[in-house]
């Protein structure tokens, strides 16, 4: 399904405007790749890049960092990537952006996090003045969107646990979460992650402190373990909600939020070629999804034997039976 909606949205970027010049013939292309989990997650950026011009084997060599089993590591695998003096950077998140603005101040990066302007990354949206420019997702602020719709979706629910990656998610959120819960008269449970192995047994935490359900706050390790958090969900019987549509259709019992295909395919890859065509990071204005999917699979509820309202599904863009 994912594949489907990637080849159609292809249409789009091959009409990109980009004013740079275009590939140097003979001329061997550096991207350096800084992100969360396998390679495989990124799919959406290779083949766009392939129809304009950059083939990896050919033209262009892909230099790819993993961090999701490695946060710590962090510091010492942006600064490898800059050793190899790649073109372009690539960074997912606020730690591996940071970790790539201390090695570099020239190179270009595009990239991927929550708040670029709130968290001192850039200081103009509109012309960022630095070597980065890239997506805010603002997924932070939907978190509490998605606590909103799980509690709809479950008449009764009193004890929700949190899955809360601690690098990506601070103090102030999660008291704004604890907050909405109590006015829906919901007892948020926290479970708070600092490394990708303790994923699973936070989970189990929840269950047994109750909770019935499961807000995945969002998070570039959380994405990267997906497989992970939905086995051990559906293992407990714990329907829960997570960041990208995509993330339904693979199992998940609801999503909401951007689609992650659109966000690369439209937003992130554009930029990727632009640079490596000779383009300035401040040609590029950092942006921001605007559409957003609530998408509900109704074979993981039944699975888990939840019964949805009517009413919640009519809410619904997509339901997946």
């Amino acid at each position: 399904m994912r594949r489907r909606k990637f080849i159609g949205l292809l249409g789009s970027a091959a009409a990109w405007p980009f004013g740079a010049r275009a590939q140097e013939p003979g001329r061997i292309y550096r991207l350096g790749f800084l992100g969360s989990g396998p390679r495989n997650n990124y799919f959406p950026v290779f083949e766009p890049l392939r129809r304009a011009g950059f083939i990896e084997g050919q033209n262009l060599i892909v230099d790819w960092r993993a961090f999701a089993q490695q946060v710590d590591k962090m510091p010492e695998l942006a600064r490898e990537l800059v050793e190899g003096k790649p073109d372009v950077l690539y960074a997912s998140g606020d730690l591996a952006i940071s970790a790539l603005l201390q090695v570099t101040s020239t190179i270009p990066i595009v990239g991927v996090t929550e708040d670029m302007a709130g968290s001192g990354l850039v200081r103009s949206l509109a012309r960022p003045d630095t070597n980065l420019t890239g997506v805010s997702i603002f997924s932070t602020e939907l978190d509490g969107k998605r606590q909103e719709l799980l509690i709809d979706a479950l008449p009764g629910l009193k004890r929700l646990g949190v899955l809360a990656d601690t690098r990506a998610t601070g103090a102030p959120p999660l008291q704004a979460l604890h907050e909405a819960a109590r006015a829906r008269n919901v007892e948020l449970l926290v479970q708070p992650v600092t490394r990708s192995e303790e994923i699973g047994n936070a989970i189990e935490a929840a269950k047994e402190s109750g909770a019935t359900a499961l807000n995945v706050l969002a998070s570039p390790v959380f994405y990267a373990f997906r497989g992970v958090i939905m086995q051990r969900a559906a293992e407990l019987r714990l329907p829960a909600i997570y960041q990208f549509p995509e993330e339904a259709k693979e199992g998940g019992f609801a999503a909401y939020g951007p689609s992650f295909v659109a966000l690369y395919v439209d937003m992130v890859t554009p930029k990727l070629v632009g640079l490596l065509r000779g383009a300035k990071p401040s040609d590029f204005p950092v942006e921001q999804p605007s559409k957003f999917k609530l998408v509900v699979n109704l074979k993981t509820a039944k699975a888990l034997g939840v019964a949805i309202p009517e009413s919640f599904l009519l809410r619904a863009d997509e339901v997946i039976e």
